[in-house]
């Protein structure tokens, strides 16, 4: 029997429907006694499903590639809020470089081929990077509150250092959580017998318990929803009284701070890239809360809809940089044309929104 890992946590699959030669069984592994059996797609589901997936891969690694370089290359972007979308930039190319490409071929082929060590490697990082970009989507929400808020205070509050350690307790918690629930296996607590049933060579199985999966669940994905739901809620109820305050004489005369153009900007771009990735994710995550009352029943092509869904989240927030800041734009001109090799290329002024 496969099975699929998808999203941080991943959940028992049975080798996905295709069409299969009733006739012919195929193994993963031919030979292997314990060997999952292989469902076969017919070459015209095969063929564009590889080059869908391919693609996406591509695009998730170069317009991840590209926010990176940019705001480490260019210095008028050295700054917190852009270091916090380098972290969350980084959380998503790693999606790209280690998580998709081995999913690709186990959607495709319906079979794991890369041993149980990568298998454990391949779900740590997934599990990883959801949570560092989750972790990472509060911490910028906390940036956002300080400088539509507080703006006055945003400065001494908010520096480079102060987000380099906030960018550095990001990835340690990511890296515990991920790596320290797959390794010490503290997800199949309870549920071991039903693990070593299921498990077969050529499946990357991944399962949890009802109380495992709904704490993860709880601390990396559902809690930091509600909290940016709420930082964001009150950024949104000051910023529309901050507006209508711009218009009276009176709070102009008392020199009340009002809201930057440029900060609202960045303030409605960062909320669609935060509402972007719940609701990616959300549609995977309910159906892992649920999956275990039932048996881990779930359709398998379901369960690999909702986590491509979810991982297509990191090839998408590339994009939202791109259609909403024109510094981004122009970043990849100069990085695409080979501009950013000429001297001094890292002091171009990029226009501002």
């Amino acid at each position: 029997m496969s099975q699929t890992s998808s999203g941080i946590i991943t959940m028992t699959n049975s080798t996905p429907p295709a069409v299969v030669d009733v006739d012919v069984v195929t193994l993963c592994f031919e030979g292997v006694k314990n060997s999952c059996v292989k469902s076969t797609y017919p070459l015209v589901i095969r063929v564009p499903l590889y080059c869908a997936l391919v693609a996406a891969v591509g695009l998730t690694v170069l317009g991840n590639l590209l926010v990176i370089v940019a705001v480490l290359h260019f210095k008028q972007l050295h700054t917190p809020t852009n270091y916090l979308i380098l972290s969350l930039a980084l959380a998503d190319l790693l999606v790209g470089v280690v998580v998709m490409p081995p999913s690709v071929v186990r959607v495709v082929e319906s079979c794991w081929y890369w041993g149980a060590l990568f298998c454990k490697v391949h779900n740590s990082t997934s599990m990883m990077c959801c949570t560092a970009s989750i972790v990472n989507l509060t911490m910028i929400s906390i940036d956002r509150y300080y400088a539509i808020c507080q703006p006055l205070l945003y400065r001494t509050k908010i520096s480079v250092s102060v987000v380099l350690v906030m960018d550095s307790v990001t990835w340690i918690v990511a890296a515990l959580f991920g790596f320290g629930v797959v390794f010490l296996e503290l997800n199949l607590i309870g549920i071991r017998n039903l693990y070593d049933m299921l498990a077969c060579d050529g499946s990357c199985i991944f399962l949890h318990s009802l109380v495992s999966g709904a704490l993860s669940a709880l601390v990396s994905f559902y809690l930091p929803g509600v909290i940016m739901a709420c930082i964001y809620l009150k950024i949104f109820v000051l910023a529309r009284a901050q507006l209508k305050a711009i218009h009276s004489v009176n709070t102009q005369a008392n020199g009340a701070p009002s809201i930057s153009k440029t900060e609202r900007k960045a303030t409605k771009t960062l909320i669609i890239i935060m509402g972007a990735f719940i609701a990616s994710w959300i549609p995977f995550f309910l159906v892992f809360n649920i999956d275990a009352y039932f048996g881990y029943a779930s359709p398998p092509v379901v369960l690999e809809i909702f986590g491509w869904v979810g991982y297509l989240n990191s090839t998408v927030n590339p994009l939202v940089y791109a259609y909403f800041y024109r510094w981004f734009r122009q970043a990849f001109q100069i990085i695409m044309s080979g501009k950013i090799f000429q001297q001094h290329s890292s002091r171009i002024a990029l226009i501002s929104d």
